[in-house]
């Protein structure tokens, strides 16, 4: 009590001193009630510090500075920013959590790293909409400007157990398959790779030994000074991992890591998109270095290839490989010889690689072994979308700045349902086979340049489908990459199917050695509209060469129409048996016969325009072997049109011919209308029967030494002249030709 009325006195007093004060210097009196400003430079009002806090907008608070040791379970705040000024190692028995939306900023050169000790674990908890940032603090941010994150684990490492990190010196290595150093999903790193010396720097991220118990996806490094992401041995995964601008290898793993990845995206790196090894002191160092990865898109340029398989290599395994821009896809060192060992002893495997926009220089390996067959080629996604940025990566990944491949090689095989864009130019290089139980979709307007000869064609196997959906204004071409394109500069489409033919069933495509024949009638191989082939025919033999189009047993589930062969070096367009029916095909310049069907075929055909074909305008045939082999070759064709010269008749009815009905069969120029060779008597059977049936016929504008027919039997009847249109324009070109088909003059 005393005290208070003590304090009551002096306050009293204090306050009259002041009063007294100010009226003796005729001072303004204090403001009773101040308000915030906001402006002036005071704390006043509710503010809580300098024109902030209260009713002012918030007070900045000072960065927090992390470095030292977390020797205790730490959570970091979203809401505060960090900066890393030291060292901030994580202990043995504690953990780090790093919230979705946290940024550190990082300056010090090698002296700023976040490492997580062997024994310690780290959470870094982001999201798309939110990953964890770790970069630099610089204005002007560089390559090199702080260390990296560094995780040391037990798992096995074919370094030993207990050796010192190259960077931080952290223990790591040991026994612990499943090992657990944390989770970290949703984090980017920028501007790492510090450095020790030439041979000594920091990577955007260093897992050594790290565990499987350890998650590890969704991660990025970005413009890092040295490897963006390695794996120093470990047993951990790493899936949707991004590397960009890397100043030396993107993706690095060695020392014996038996993790897996997939889905990894990596453009921009100075050396090796993927640098894969053993062990830098002994190639064959245990545990070997193994490997399943999948879905991997590399984009160059590169220097030492989109895979560097080095010192030992080891034991991988790749899927689904997309590699645009480079010019080597596969390196391998002269004289490292475990690593050649190793992929003689195929333990490097490569299917689906596909090659897009290739470097000038480009090869697919610099591999000089004997086994030249680790890799195949294939339609690659990659890790999504090829060269382009992959969905998951949205959001939360910076410098995926690329657009998609303007061109990708062709080749390999299809196994599961593939869809090529019309916004790529393809370039067929090998032989590229649609697998039974796959399919392959052409778009409108889609473009397949291809080269080499006899080893470039498309084919589809027996059980496949090909869907070729060009339209009249937007057709689907099939041509050569020669600047000077000529017959026979690559094969052609082959498509096999189950239908019956009269050479029986499970036999063997002439070219494309795929299996054909069966007893399912109405068998689906597909639907191809808006088709053009171009310079097909490449030649094995004299006797064996590629057609435009070759469809074996091919059955009538297929739809086949608006389809043209232009200038191939061998028959345009074959039906050998089958029951697909073919309508609205054009065949311009071939050099044999421009249509032939055989084998037993059994499909109908309708508007068919022919012209420039060096032997037979139709040759139609039953079985070269055995005339009257069964199911005989029987069809129904209605406008037709050949515009000659021929060599060999607009219409060669041959090897026992069949059952033909023809009606409204235009000629133009031919000196021969109907070829019977005089020697054919299973042929001559069929006419005498009245099986070739032909009505009308018109020949328009005959050559010199014109004869309707050579056939000297008894029935001169099996064909009547008349006035027809034929494929709709008598030998002018058909309405239904406009827009899509060439050189119909």
């Amino acid at each position: 009590m005393k005290k208070s009325l003590l304090k009551f006195v002096l306050s009293f007093a204090s306050a009259a001193l002041v009063v007294s004060c100010m009226s003796d210097d005729n001072g303004p009196a204090p403001d009773p009630d101040p308000v915030a400003t906001c402006s002036d430079n005071i704390q006043n009002g509710d503010e809580t510090g300098v024109d902030c806090g209260g009713s002012c907008t918030a007070c900045v608070e000072p960065p927090v500075e992390l470095s030292g040791e977390v020797t205790e379970d730490t959570e970091l705040d979203a809401s505060k920013e960090y900066t890393l000024t030291g060292s901030y190692i994580v202990k043995a028995g504690a953990a780090l959590t790093i919230p979705a939306g946290t940024t550190i900023k990082a300056s010090g050169g090698t002296a700023a790293f976040i490492g997580v000790e062997r024994g310690a674990q780290i959470f870094i908890n982001g999201t798309a909409a939110a990953p964890v940032i770790m970069t630099s603090d610089a204005a002007s941010p560089a390559q090199g400007d702080w260390g990296g994150l560094v995780i040391a684990g037990d798992a096995p490492t074919n370094k030993g157990e207990d050796v010192l990190s190259e960077v931080g010196d952290l223990t790591y290595g040991g026994s612990t398959s499943d090992d657990d150093s944390g989770s970290i999903t949703y984090l980017r790193v920028e501007y790492t790779g510090a450095t020790f010396s030439n041979d000594k720097e920091f990577n955007g991220v260093s897992l050594f030994g790290v565990g499987s118990g350890t998650t590890f996806e969704y991660v990025q490094s970005f413009n890092g000074g040295d490897d963006g992401i390695e794996f120093f041995g470990g047993t951990v995964d790493g899936n949707y991992l991004v590397s960009i601008g890397s100043g030396d290898d993107s993706i690095d793993f060695a020392d014996g890591w038996t993790g897996s990845g997939s889905n990894w995206y990596i453009a921009g790196g100075a050396k090796a998109g993927i640098e894969g090894s053993n062990n830098g002191d002994n190639g064959n160092a245990t545990p070997v270095t193994t490997t399943t990865l999948s879905n991997i898109t590399v984009v160059g340029p590169v220097t030492e290839g989109a895979l560097f398989f080095k010192e030992g290599g080891g034991n991988f395994t790749i899927d689904n490989f997309y590699a645009s821009d480079i010019d080597l896809a596969v390196h391998v060192t002269d004289g490292d010889t475990p690593a050649a060992t190793r992929i003689e002893n195929g333990d490097l495997v490569i299917t689906n690689i596909q090659f897009a926009d290739p470097a000038t220089g480009f090869e697919a390996t610099d591999y000089t072994g004997l086994n030249q067959a680790f890799y195949t080629e294939g339609v690659a996604t990659g890790a999504g979308n090829g060269a382009a940025s992959p969905d998951w990566a949205a959001g939360w990944t910076t410098g995926l700045e690329n657009s998609a491949s303007s061109s990708e090689n062709l080749a390999g095989e299809i196994t599961g349902d593939v869809e090529l864009s019309a916004s790529v130019e393809y370039f067929l290089t090998s032989g590229f086979v649609v697998k039974s139980g796959g399919s392959l979709t052409i778009p409108a307007g889609t473009t397949i340049k291809a080269s080499g000869g006899t080893a470039a064609f498309i084919g589809v196997e027996r059980g496949a489908q090909i869907f070729i959906n060009g339209t009249a204004a937007a057709p689907v071409v099939m041509t050569s990459s020669s600047e000077t394109p000529a017959q026979g500069d690559w094969g052609g489409l082959v498509i096999a199917g189950d239908a019956p033919t009269n050479k029986g069933e499970d036999v063997t495509t002439e070219v494309g050695d795929l299996t054909y024949g069966g007893n399912t009638s109405d068998d689906d191989s597909g639907s191809i509209t808006y088709l053009r082939v171009e310079y097909t025919g490449a030649t094995f033999s004299n006797d064996k060469e590629f057609n435009g189009v070759s469809l074996f047993g091919v059955g009538s589930g297929t739809t086949f129409e608006y389809v043209q062969s232009y200038n191939g070096g061998d028959d345009g367009i074959e039906f050998f048996g089958g029951t697909v029916n073919g309508n609205y095909l054009v065949s311009i310049g071939s050099g044999d016969d421009s249509i032939d069907f055989a084998d037993g075929w059994t499909g109908n055909g309708s508007y068919w325009y022919i012209a420039g074909g060096a032997k037979a305008g139709i040759e139609g045939s039953n079985n070269g072997d055995d005339g009257d082999a069964t199911p005989v070759t029987t069809t129904t064709l209605s406008n037709i049109t050949v515009v000659g010269p021929v060599t060999e008749g607009a219409l060669f009815f041959k090897e026992g011919g069949g059952n033909f009905t023809i009606t409204n069969f235009y000629t133009s120029g031919v000196d021969l209308g109907v070829n019977v060779t005089g020697t054919d008597a299973e042929a001559a059977v069929r006419i005498e029967a009245d099986d070739l049936s032909i009505t009308p016929i018109q020949f328009a504008s005959p050559a010199l030494g014109f004869v309707n027919t050579n056939y000297a039997g008894l029935n001169q009847d099996f064909l009547t002249v008349g006035d027809n249109t034929g494929a709709g324009n008598g030998a002018g070109e058909p309405d239904w030709a406009a827009g899509w088909t060439v050189g119909i003059e």
